[in-house]
């Protein structure tokens, strides 16, 4: 079937929503989280009792019928039983409504006769009308901008440049959260479930034509058609970064993938062979594929791998030096003209200047100094700060604004990559480090709760603008 982008454009844009066979017995998922849609919703129930429920309790409009509808619909979310899922098919198709998000399950995942003839049934029939289906099994479409919500849990209002597709639903909902208190935000999202008949390499080609989309990361098990892929990737990886965090990297996991999604696992050897010659960036885990996203959209072109680190206390300084050396980046020593220029100022007592550099002490009155000495440093590529606390203590708000201040100062002074790590020593640290972390990426720079996942997100970016100039 050939994918109809403007079609794709309104259901991941749409101005009416209906939702299909919502009940009580859910609690009303799928109405509620629509709830705070900017557009038009609808719900479609024809158990009248329940119907009554929807209108006086949730206070949205319902119908008996997709059809009886008195507008064109952009979106059809659909939970009814699988059994009814043919005859809701049928319906949206002849609303012409321009997807169909079925979230109902119980299909090829299952591994039974029943549950792979109704999947064939449905890729059968929508195949015939080029009806544009995502799903089933999955959690459809994330729109925080208008509203459109895979769970109640999720944002609204905040968007950002990040495309996300998952086949898993659980793994899409984890990313947005997660990444939006690390100040990553989503402007679109996708879980495509079991990809009978729209699957993830459309959704990669959609979204690599979005201009409002300026970095991709994906979750995939296995794609169907592997030429089609590689194609695709490779043509969208030459526009925009793409970041693909691979499942099922074990044998085990290969199995559990076949009673997930049903996908076909491939080798892992090949996979991140192709994913690298198609100038995409693989990556294992999570964490590491919010990181990566957010040094390749907040960081400058990383040219190279030696890195001034500063801010961090003595043993501090060997465990991050450890950590970007393991990766592959260097901490090398200062250019003898910039020891020159730091002997002239720099208190040795409580503090080194040798790089890592450790500011305690009466140096910090000069902090504008030495950054802007790095900033000149011929041995240097990349700069990296660090904001942290003492065990037990808070940074008081006055330190913060003069962090933020210092490290913006920063950033407008040299075009070298610059990035920090947040160290904070309280109960409350995440929720404290979590602020600090946005208001840095307010200004434009990257942040990272601990040196490992800094240092990887900084290697994974030198890898990408090697491979693309």
């Amino acid at each position: 079937m050939r994918v109809d982008f403007a079609r794709l454009n309104r259901a991941f844009n749409p101005r009416v929503v209906a939702v299909v066979g919502d009940s009580r017995s859910t609690n009303f998922e799928w109405l509620r989280s629509e709830r705070e849609f900017r557009g038009k919703l609808y719900s479609v129930q024809v158990n009248p009792e329940t119907a009554r429920e929807i209108r006086t309790t949730l206070g949205v409009e319902n119908y008996s019928s997709l059809l009886d509808i008195p507008e064109p619909v952009d979106l059809a979310v659909v939970a009814v039983s699988r059994n009814a899922a043919l005859d809701v098919l049928e319906d949206c198709i002849r609303k012409g409504v321009a997807a169909a998000h079925f979230y109902t399950a119980g299909f090829s995942e299952t591994h039974t006769e029943e549950g792979k003839k109704l999947e064939q049934a449905l890729a059968r029939r929508a195949g015939e009308a080029d009806s544009h289906l995502i799903g089933p099994n999955c959690m459809g479409i994330f729109n925080p901008a208008l509203g459109i919500k895979q769970t109640p849990e999720q944002y609204v209002g905040a968007s950002g440049p990040v495309g996300f597709i998952s086949q898993s639903g659980n793994l899409a909902l984890a990313f947005s959260l997660d990444a939006h208190v690390l100040g990553l935000d989503i402007g679109k999202s996708v879980s495509s479930g079991n990809g009978t008949v729209l699957e993830a390499t459309d959704f990669l080609e959609y979204l690599g034509q979005d201009d409002a989309t300026r970095a991709i990361g994906m979750y995939l098990e296995g794609v169907k058609d592997g030429q089609r892929f590689v194609k695709v990737l490779g043509e969208v990886a030459a526009r925009k970064p793409v970041v693909v965090w691979k499942g099922g990297r074990s044998e085990d996991g290969g199995r559990a993938i076949a009673s997930h999604t049903g996908a076909l696992a491939a080798n892992q050897a090949v996979w991140d062979a192709v994913v690298r010659q198609c100038g995409a960036l693989g990556v294992a885990s999570m964490e590491e594929l919010m990181d990566t996203l957010k040094a390749l959209l907040y960081l400058p072109p990383v040219r190279g791998e030696r890195v001034a680190v500063v801010g961090g206390s003595g043993g501090q300084s060997v465990a991050i030096t450890d950590a970007l050396v393991e990766v592959g980046l260097e901490v090398p020593r200062l250019a003898q003209e910039s020891y020159d220029e730091l002997e002239t100022f720099f208190n040795v007592v409580g503090g080194s200047y040798r790089n890592p550099i450790d500011t305690a002490g009466p140096v910090r009155r000069d902090m504008r100094r030495v950054w802007g000495i790095l900033a000149r440093d011929p041995n240097i590529d990349c700069l990296v700060g660090i904001s942290s606390t003492k065990p037990g203590r808070h940074m008081m708000p006055q330190q913060v604004d003069a962090s933020l201040e210092l490290m913006q100062y920063v950033r407008e002074l040299t075009p070298k990559p610059l990035m920090v790590l947040v160290f904070l020593h309280t109960a409350e640290a995440f929720t404290e480090a979590a602020s600090i972390v946005r208001k840095l990426q307010e200004v434009g720079i990257p942040a990272f709760p601990n040196v490992e996942r800094g240092a990887r997100a900084l290697r994974n970016a030198l890898d990408y603008y090697r491979r693309h100039g």
